[in-house]
């Protein structure tokens, strides 16, 4: 170690920027996120703009009444905000390596110039007001977008300096009278939107520490060390180094750098919601990811299990948190099949087994923590997402992994004997079915890439040598050419009947829709796609596996294009069991989760309807607001719309036993299902655990709850759009009404149906006929027609990363 560089270090005072000049900067997939959502909430709130408020009367005289003391504190916390990015520019001039950011700051500047003009424009102002109005419509905007572009850039003190004052010089700017509170929130999104698109655009640094701040920590830790430099595989949310004692030994130190901490909580974030075989680290701190590590090391060691020894671990004087292990070998990724014995990829196994027999499972077994050392001894490393008291289904992922991390080396013949040898051919049949892509860790599915590795024939080898069969993969409903058609046709079959069942023609409805807000409209297809990110919710309290939200997400939107072609039910179910088949979950207990999440919408429908109807909130008998004058055939129109409904339910049954065909089709499905509910009963057992779990319980009901409200609010904009209001509870039990009379029809997509329900519930509230069908025909466009449009992309994306 350099002399005197720790003593340098603690008196050189906080560091004011996080990285140094030199580090790449990188493009992250939340700041993609970030500005899609930021665009999204300036378009929401540029639609539904008001032009004049109660809050905003409300907030006037607040500011009237204000002393003059409050007025110079206002006037000095906007003063402080706006210095604030003065002094971030000024910054980036006065130190040398970072004028390249005035580049980033002046692009941010153009970006929320950009953003808040089409704000503007879209709020209803036209280009001499928005150009007259500039200089006080940049202001705030611009001063945010500043302080967040330059956040990643400045060290974590400083990011809270700013992200305080952002929230003082709005308010601010409020109180000050200079903008009304929907102008300031939009502002600031308008600033937020502006960064996240510059780091999009041109890269943010992750706060990495560098090898001379590691050197200052170790030496605070009492260790030693001639030479520090970056590893050259490297995680995100961390810094990896490799360190040399003074004695020859080596040493790895794993960083969690204080400026980083941005990076950790966004890398875990992602990690919850997107990433296959990491876990988060959500609701940890640096302090307790380190001391998490070291612990079941420590654990592991004690059972017998070879491991890379813990060193030293705790924080720097500067907040870092370091854990430092021994190092020693090389990773299996890296060797020849030449290099690796049988007795190499026994004592691997062996290894995983004495972990599992102490309850810990590793949770990120891949060739890069599989070490072989000098003396032919093998070593697990990297405990950081190790599972202390793990479940059974952690432990089986684990051998999984390692089943697969040492095929990709030695190929599945040798991997498949030294497991079946090891571990028994028993438990081989246990964990073939987690033998799937969306199970392994990130750094094993790239290698399988890079390899164009098949993990078929691995599977194939392990079900031989475990005299099983190989698990058979559900089939997917396809949406064909021909299926597109028939629904199309059915559309228009509906629609016609609908209309001239009310006495309507075309030309009616066709000039209400005219007539309508298309702005609304346009803010209802924005709400739609929230719906599914509610009831991915659902989806997953319904599965005892470690399932990732996002993924679960483009699940619900790709159901959305299935149900074009199959009713809601069977297209959530179907496509559901072979979703967590590749999760390695049996098909018994898929389906079973596939019927739990069903019916936990269906509880939710029954609890919604029988509480609007036995509460004292508006339902059928309280007319909506708005010009309800409708004509005589609006009051025929109903029964004539009732009778619809019970013809196709009557029709229904009587194609399903009437039609040699189809009773046949209807018989065989029940025989099936008997045979079926036997085989499948013990594997399905264990999922019904999730009613067990309040947790699960709550995902499920909240998650189909919060989607039933959505599409409440989704039809009242659409209501809105045509110029009529009505009580929430109304909308609710109208939407209610129809999804759970709609979920029993064998019909796809419920075309038809639900078009005839909502047009039914809508008269019943005083809706005239014209309206009634026009809205109904726009609610499903913005909630069943259009959202295939990325249902089918979302499909596409499942399938392209081997989870469908």
């Amino acid at each position: 170690m350099i002399p005197g560089r720790a003593e340098a270090a603690r008196v050189s005072g906080p560091r004011f920027f996080s990285s140094s000049a030199d580090e790449p900067y990188l493009r992250r997939p939340t700041d993609l996120l970030l500005a899609l959502g930021g665009l999204a909430g300036v378009v929401l709130l540029a639609l539904l703009a008001p032009s004049g408020t109660d809050l905003e009367a409300a907030v006037e005289a607040v500011v009237d009444s204000l002393p003059g003391v409050a007025s110079w504190l206002l006037s000095a916390g906007y003063a402080l905000f706006v210095l604030w990015a003065f002094v971030v520019l000024g910054a980036s001039v006065l130190r040398r390596g970072r004028r390249r950011l005035l580049v980033h700051y002046a692009l941010c500047a153009a970006m929320a110039w950009l953003v808040a003009t089409g704000a503007s424009l879209v709020a209803g102002s036209s280009w001499s007001g928005v150009l007259d109005r500039a200089p006080a419509l940049l202001l705030l905007p611009a001063s945010a977008a500043v302080v967040v572009t330059g956040s990643p850039h400045l060290a974590r003190p400083f990011r809270w300096v700013g992200r305080v004052l952002v929230g003082i010089g709005a308010t601010s700017a409020v109180l000050l009278g200079l903008t009304s509170p929907l102008g300031a929130l939009t502002g600031v999104i308008v600033g937020m939107t502006a960064g996240a698109l510059t780091h999009l655009l041109l890269g943010s640094p992750g706060g990495h520490p560098t090898p001379a701040q590691a050197e200052t920590a170790l030496a605070e830790l009492g260790l030693s060390v001639v030479d520090v430099s970056d590893s050259p595989e490297q995680v995100p949310g961390m810094a990896l180094f490799e360190a040399d004692t003074e004695d020859g030994g080596e040493l790895t130190v794993k960083m969690f750098g204080r400026d980083a901490w941005d990076g950790q909580l966004v890398t875990s974030f992602w990690t919850a919601l997107w990433r296959r075989g990491e876990r988060p680290h959500l609701g940890r701190g640096r302090s307790e990811l380190v001391e998490h590590e070291a612990l079941a090391t420590v654990l592991a060691e004690r059972a017998g299990v070879p491991v890379l020894p813990v060193v030293a671990v705790g924080r720097s004087a500067e907040g870092d948190a370091l854990v430092v292990t021994q190092s020693s070998g090389r990773s299996l990724a890296y060797l020849q099949p030449d290099q690796v014995d049988d007795e190499v990829l026994d004592d691997f196994w062996r290894a995983i087994l004495a972990l599992h027999r102490a309850g810990i499972a590793h949770g990120r077994i891949d060739g890069d923590r599989l070490l072989l050392t000098a003396e032919r001894s093998v070593a697990l490393a990297d405990f950081g997402e190790a599972e202390i008291g793990a479940p059974r289904a952690s432990i089986l992922v684990d051998r999984a992994r390692l089943l697969v991390a040492t095929a990709l080396v030695v190929g599945p013949q040798r991997a498949v004997a030294a497991a079946a040898e090891t571990v028994g051919v028993v438990e081989l049949a246990e964990f073939l079915p987690y033998l799937q892509p969306p199970v392994l860790a990130k750094a094993t599915r790239r290698r399988m890439k890079e390899r164009e590795w098949d993990i078929s024939d691995l599977v194939a080898t392990a079900a031989d040598a475990a005299g099983v069969e190989p698990p058979a993969p559900t089939p997917v409903q396809r949406v064909t050419p021909r299926s597109l058609v028939l629904a199309a046709l059915l559309t228009a079959f509906a629609w016609a009947f609908v209309s001239w069942l009310l006495g309507l023609d075309f030309a009616a409805i066709w000039a209400e829709l005219q007539n309508a807000d298309w702005r609304l409209l346009c803010v209802a297809l924005l709400v739609t796609p929230t719906i599914q990110v509610a009831q991915a919710l659902s989806t997953l309290g319904s599965s005892a596996a470690a399932l990732r939200y996002g993924p679960v997400v483009m699940l619900e939107y790709a159901i959305q294009f299935i149900s074009l072609t199959l009713p809601s039910t069977a297209a959530r179910v179907g496509l559901e069991v072979r979703f967590f088949q590749r999760f390695g979950i049996d098909a018994g207990a898929a389906v079973s989760m596939g019927v739990i999440d069903s019916t936990s919408g269906f509880a939710v429908q029954l609890g919604l309807l029988l509480f609007v109807l036995v509460t004292d909130l508006p339902a059928f008998t309280t007319q909506v607001l708005g010009d309800t004058t409708s004509t005589s055939s609006d009051e025929s129109s109903q029964p004539a719309l009732l009778a619809l409904l019970v013809v196709i339910a009557i029709v229904s049954a009587l194609v399903a036993l009437l039609v040699p065909r189809s009773r046949r089709y209807v018989l065989g499905q029940i025989a099936q299902a008997r045979t079926s509910v036997r085989e499948q009963l013990a594997a399905a057992r264990g999922s019904f655990v999730v009613l067990r779990r309040p947790r699960k319980l709550g995902e499920m009901l909240g998650g189909n709850l919060v989607a039933q409200l959505l599409e409440a609010v989704v039809l009242g904009i659409c209501l809105r759009a045509f110029g009529f209001e009505a009580a929430f509870s109304q909308l609710v039990l109208i939407n209610t009404v129809v999804c759970l009379f709609g979920g029993l029809m064998p019909v796809p997509g419920n075309i038809g149906v639900a078009e005839a329900g909502y047009t039914l519930g809508l008269q019943a509230i005083g809706i005239p006929a014209e309206v009634a069908v026009s809205v109904a025909i726009a609610f499903r466009l913005v909630t069943f027609y259009l959202p295939p449009i990325w249902g089918g992309m979302a499909l596409r994306w499942l399938k392209r990363h081997a989870y469908l």
